[in-house]
């Protein structure tokens, strides 16, 4: 039996090509791009070029990247660092309870140190309301960080509309956009957006290694202190094995964005479509219109998030029951409770699927056919 990977929002392989980018600089190129001698300069001239493709993949100068170990320390620095450097013009913070668990739970650490934090409400379609960001902005709003498309329900976020609301006001405006990067446009100038953070893991480069994208002139503290790589805002030496890895995830994903956009929109309708050719009861959550093309979360009513993923397991299906960092965890999605409340069946019922460059049709079709004959054993 084929075991199918649907869990392409937690992590993808890495692609081949993304692996033999990296095996000759492991054999190659060990110097410490900060050393000034000929080794050290021929690996700080692989780290200048991949910087160089992260900026342009996103229109930014190059001086904005920072490179960190992902998109949690992506968040967590543009969060705190921002928050802190800019306390004199206010502690006021807004964010959504939608948010990935590296923004929530960096808030909520925030709020500990003082700060005020506003979390907007997410409606039923899975969107926020630009309006309620709006009435919540204060003289002393520093900072605003809404995510670009939501890790479990791959909803799109009005990003574009909220820039032009904080273009004549002092808050920065920061978006986790691990979900987006490599399949939607993204123009930092015509986003308006102050702080963008990207994961590599996401697009099939390597684990340990993602960017920051802060626009120059916003403040930042470091969170770490050390050495004075990444312009002094990011410590520590690079590593630059998996940046060039990263670099090769980028150009390969900017090369064949649309291309990927709709194979991944032809597996999800025809894996829903199987779904209904076989009588399954369902529904997606969210405005299936305001999804990503990669990811789709369905309501199986009368089934458990639990059993369904353990029997799914067993068939040789991954899945997932939203993000990968709760997955071990059986409680409520935060996503769908903020959608549709507490206690509403939804938010234990509810299974991510999500697509990527190494599914098929045929394998697509197989694994709705799977699904489709557990639930109907779990819901008999």
């Amino acid at each position: 039996m084929e075991a199918i990977y649907l869990d392409h929002a937690a992590t993808t392989p890495m692609d081949q090509e993304v692996i033999d980018a990296m095996y000759p600089i492991y054999q190659q190129t060990f110097g410490n791009p900060s050393s000034v001698h000929s080794f050290g300069r021929k690996a700080r001239q692989l780290l200048d070029e991949a910087r160089r493709v992260m900026a342009k993949s996103i229109q930014a100068n190059e001086k904005e990247i920072i490179f960190t170990s992902g998109g949690t320390e992506a968040d967590n620095l543009a969060l705190i660092g921002t928050a802190f450097a800019n306390r004199k013009k206010g502690n006021h913070i807004i964010t959504t309870a939608q948010e990935h668990h590296a923004t929530l739970h960096t808030a909520e650490y925030l709020e500990k140190q003082g700060f005020e934090v506003t979390y907007l409400p997410v409606y039923k379609n899975g969107l926020i309301r630009v309006e309620d960001l709006q009435q919540s902005l204060r003289k002393e709003t520093v900072l605003v960080s809404v995510m670009f498309v939501n890790n479990e329900t791959g909803i799109i976020q009005p990003i574009q509309e909220i820039g032009e609301l904080l273009k004549n006001h002092q808050a920065y405006f920061h978006t986790d956009a691990v979900q987006a990067y490599g399949l939607l446009d993204i123009n930092v100038n015509e986003l308006g957006v102050d702080l963008l953070s990207v994961s590599s893991h996401k697009i099939y480069g390597p684990k340990g290694i993602g960017f920051l994208y802060a626009k120059d002139g916003v403040p930042i503290n470091t969170l770490q202190f050390g050495g004075e790589q990444e312009r002094k805002r990011r410590p520590g030496t690079e590593n630059v094995v998996s940046i060039a890895g990263f670099q090769k995830a980028v150009e390969l994903a900017m090369e064949n964005k649309s291309k990927r956009r709709e194979q991944y929109q032809k597996f999800k309708e025809l894996f829903l479509e199987v779904l209904r050719e076989n009588g399954v009861t369902f529904e997606v959550n969210g405005d299936f219109h305001s999804q990503i093309a990669s990811i789709v979360n369905v309501s199986f009513p009368g089934a458990n998030v639990e059993q369904l993923l353990t029997n799914f397991d067993l068939d040789g299906l991954a899945a997932s029951s939203g993000s990968a960092c709760t997955a071990g965890s059986v409680e409520p999605s935060h996503v769908l409770t903020a959608m549709f409340g507490k206690n509403n069946p939804c938010t234990t019922n509810s299974i991510r699927f999500s697509f990527g460059i190494f599914n098929t049709e045929e394998n697509i079709r197989e694994a709705a056919e799977r699904v489709a004959k557990i639930v109907h054993r779990l819901t008999s």
